[in-house]
C-alpha cells in the first residue's frame, strides 16, 4: 500500500497489522512535503523534528500495548489559525509572520489526545476572509489537479485542501464560516465536513466571525471525516457554545439506513447562481445514485432565498471581522492584502442597528430551517457553481463560490462536501449535503453511501488531460 493516498482508516489498519510504523508513515509524508511543497505551496511551516519525535514516542507506546484509539500515530495537517503552543501561527498574514501561539487550541489538545501527529501548518486566505483561496502576499497554493495552469484551490482553507488532495497529508483541519472547508474540498476533490456551530470548540482558533465560525475535517473519505469529527467534538468549558450541544453518540451514522431516508432536493429554479454543465451532470448523477440507494427524493420549494442568506451571512462576517481587526486594519503600512483589507473595512459601514437586526434574523432562520428540515435527512445542493478556474480569472470583488456555502452557516446547519466525479479534463466535481443542526450522523451516512455508489475513479492529482 502506498501511504500517499491511503485513507486514515486504511493507515490505521496498516499500523495495527504491523505493515508500517508511525515513524515510517510520518517520514513518508515529510519526504513528500519536502519534494512537492515548493511547487504546491500547501504548507507554510513544517516541524519535521517534532513530528518525528512524536512518531517515535507513539510507536513505543503501541509496542508496549498502549494505543489511544484508531487515530493513534497518524499524521495530520492543521490550518494556520489553530494555536499550538510555541509554534508559529500567522493566520495567513504577512503582517503576523512573527506571531507564535501561547497555548494549545482545544482542537489541538484533542488531536494530541487522540494520538495524532501534527506535521505542519497549512496555507490559508489571510484572516480566513475569502473563498477563492488566493493570498497575494504569502502565496496562493496550487490546485494539484492541473500542473500546467495555476488554478485556484478554493478558500479559505486552501492549503489544507491541497495537502490532502496531493497526498502530502492523509487529513487536515480547516475552518468554515461561509464555506471555507467545503469550497476547497470541492475544488480539490476531497471530503469536507462543516459541523454544526457548537459541536467542536473554537477556543484557540483565531476567529473570523464568532457567530458563524466552525472547525471541521478535510479528508480523503467520508469515513475519515467521521473519525476526525468524533475525535474533535464535545463540550469544552472554554467555549460555552459547546456546553449546550447535545451529546454526540459515537458511530451513530453507521446505524442509520439510507434506504427509506427522505432527502430534500434543491430545485434548479431556487439555485442562487447558475451552475456549469459539468456541475449539473454531477448533481443529476447524485440524484440518480440516491434513488438507486432507496432514498426518497423530494424536490422542495425552499422557504428562504439562498441569495438573501448569503448576503446576511456576509454582513455578520464583515461586522465581526472589523470588530476583531479594527485597531490596525486602517494602517496602510502593515503588510495586509488589499482585497482582504477592503472586505474587513466594509464592516466599518455596518450600523449597530443593521448588525443587531441581522443577528435577530439569524436566530429566526435557524428555527425556520430546523422546522423545515424535520422530515429530511439532508438537503441536496451543489457545493460550488463551477470547477477550479485559472488564477488569472479570479474576480476578487465577487463571491460566487460562497453562494451554496454561506447559507448552511447562517441557518445553523451542518454540511458535507463530497466528491462527485470529474470534468472531461480531469477537474474534480462535488455535491453538498446540508443537514439539520447537530444531525451530522445523517449527512455522514448519506455521504458514505453516495461515496460508494458514485464510484468516483481513484485518480491521482497532476493527471489532468491537456
Amino acid at each position: 500500500m502506498d501511504p500517499s493516498f491511503a485513507s486514515l482508516a486504511e493507515l490505521s489498519q496498516a499500523l495495527r497489522a504491523g505493515a508500517f510504523t508511525s515513524t515510517d508513515i510520518v517520514r513518508h509524508f515529510l519526504d513528500r512535503i519536502n519534494a512537492m511543497n515548493g511547487t504546491l505551496g500547501a504548507f507554510v511551516g513544517v516541524n519535521a523534528e517534532r513530528a518525528m519525535e512524536m512518531a517515535e514516542g507513539l510507536d513505543k507506546l503501541r509496542a508496549s500495548g498502549v494505543v489511544y484509539g484508531p487515530l493513534h500515530g497518524l499524521p495530520i495537517a492543521v490550518k494556520d489559525l489553530v494555536d499550538w503552543q510555541d509554534e508559529p501561527c500567522s493566520v495567513g498574514s504577512a503582517a503576523w509572520k512573527e506571531r507564535r501561539s501561547q497555548s494549545d487550541a482545544t482542537v489541538m489538545r484533542k488531536l494530541l489526545a487522540a494520538g495524532m501527529i501534527p506535521i505542519g501548518r497549512t496555507a490559508m486566505v489571510e484572516f480566513a476572509f475569502g473563498g477563492w483561496g488566493t493570498n497575494p502576499l504569502c502565496g496562493t497554493p496550487r490546485n494539484p489537479w492541473d500542473m500546467q495552469e495555476h488554478r485556484i484551490p478554493g478558500g479559505s482553507s486552501s492549503g489544507s485542501g491541497v495537502a490532502v488532495a496531493a497526498g502530502l497529508a492523509p487529513a487536515a483541519i480547516g475552518s468554515d464560516t461561509g464555506g471555507s472547508v467545503r469550497i476547497p474540498a470541492a475544488l480539490t476533490g476531497i471530503a469536507g465536513l462543516k459541523p454544526t456551530y457548537g459541536r467542536i470548540s473554537l477556543k484557540g482558533c483565531f476567529p473570523l466571525s464568532g457567530t458563524l465560525d466552525s472547525v471541521g475535517p478535510m479528508t480523503r473519505t467520508v469515513e475519515d471525516a467521521a473519525l476526525l469529527f468524533e475525535a474533535l467534538a464535545g463540550p469544552d468549558a472554554d467555549d460555552p457554545a459547546t456546553l449546550i450541544a447535545p451529546e454526540l453518540e459515537a458511530d451513530a451514522w453507521r446505524r442509520l439506513h439510507v434506504e427509506g431516508m427522505r432527502v430534500a432536493v434543491m430545485r434548479e429554479e431556487d439555485f442562487p447562481i447558475a451552475i456549469d454543465p459539468d456541475c449539473q451532470s454531477a448533481y443529476d448523477r447524485t440524484k440518480a445514485a440516491l434513488a438507486d440507494l432507496g432514498a426518497h427524493l423530494v424536490p422542495v420549494e425552499l422557504p428562504f432565498s439562498f441569495n438573501e442568506l448569503t448576503e446576511r451571512n456576509g454582513r455578520i462576517i464583515a461586522a465581526e471581522s472589523y470588530a476583531i481587526h479594527r485597531d490596525y486594519i486602517h494602517d496602510e503600512r502593515l503588510a495586509i492584502g488589499p482585497y482582504v483589507r477592503q472586505r474587513i473595512l466594509g464592516g466599518a459601514n455596518i450600523s449597530a442597528k443593521d448588525y443587531l437586526a441581522t443577528l435577530a434574523d439569524h436566530r429566526r432562520m435557524k428555527k425556520a430551517y430546523d422546522a423545515f428540515m424535520q422530515p429530511y435527512g439532508a438537503l441536496l445542493t451543489p457545493t460550488v457553481p463551477f470547477p477550479a478556474v485559472p488564477l488569472f480569472e479570479v474576480d476578487e470583488q465577487s463571491f460566487p463560490l460562497a453562494a451554496y456555502g454561506r447559507p448552511a452557516n447562517y441557518v445553523g446547519g451542518c454540511g458535507l462536501a463530497l466528491p462527485a466525479g470529474f470534468t472531461e479534463t480531469g477537474l474534480p466535481l462535488s455535491i453538498q449535503l446540508m443537514g439539520r443542526a447537530f444531525d451530522e450522523a445523517s449527512v455522514i451516512a448519506l455521504g458514505h453511501a453516495l461515496e460508494k455508489a458514485l464510484s468516483v475513479p481513484a485518480r491521482r492529482p497532476g493527471t489532468m488531460a491537456a
